[in-house]
């Protein structure tokens, strides 16, 4: 019985899972994200979320056990040298998953996971939308009011000449009649 276990096998023997994860995990560091399945998505976000931990305390021991983990040495210089720099003040939550649909052939739930602080384009637009409505709230109270007020005098000087002009229009019809 599977009681209390909460890893997923993913269909794979134990030392496949590992070189899969390991494999993944190596990707994800060098590439920054990747298109995967959600099952797998979620069991490699488990696995490499301690890694970017241990990767912010830059020493010989934490080197050593990253690397038993990913055995890929290019991996460990990126995210021991790049990624810890960025990751340095998030207290956690390395990475993001974004789901994509389902894969075509088999149908599979298929997702984006990524490094959360590489996504220039998401970070780039939460900016700008954060200082968007913060001028339009500030400004708004302001500006909105003398711009009230000046389309409010310019539509009652236009109401006072109209009523004029339909005065003579109707004495004009009148004396046609």
């Amino acid at each position: 019985m599977r009681h209390g276990k909460t890893d997923n096998h993913l269909g794979r023997t134990v030392g496949h899972r590992r070189a899969l994860l390991s494999n993944m995990a190596s990707s994800l560091i060098l590439h920054k994200r990747i298109k995967t399945t959600v099952a797998k998505a979620k069991e490699l976000r488990k696995y490499v979320e301690p890694l970017l931990t241990k990767a912010k305390d830059d020493t010989t021991h934490s080197r050593r056990v990253v690397f038993s983990y990913l055995q890929n040495k290019e991996s460990v210089k990126v995210l021991f040298g790049d990624v810890a720099e960025k990751i340095a003040n998030r207290e956690g939550g390395y990475t993001r998953i974004i789901k994509l649909g389902n894969r075509l052939g088999d149908n599979a739930d298929m997702c984006l996971i990524e490094l959360v602080d590489y996504n220039e384009t998401l970070l780039n637009a939460r900016t700008e939308a954060k200082t968007k409505t913060r001028r339009s709230r500030r400004g708004s109270t302001g500006k909105a009011k003398v711009e009230e007020a000046t389309v409010l005098a310019s539509d009652a000087s236009a109401e006072t000449e109209k009523p004029a002009i339909t005065e003579a229009d109707t004495e004009a019809t009148e004396t046609k009649e």
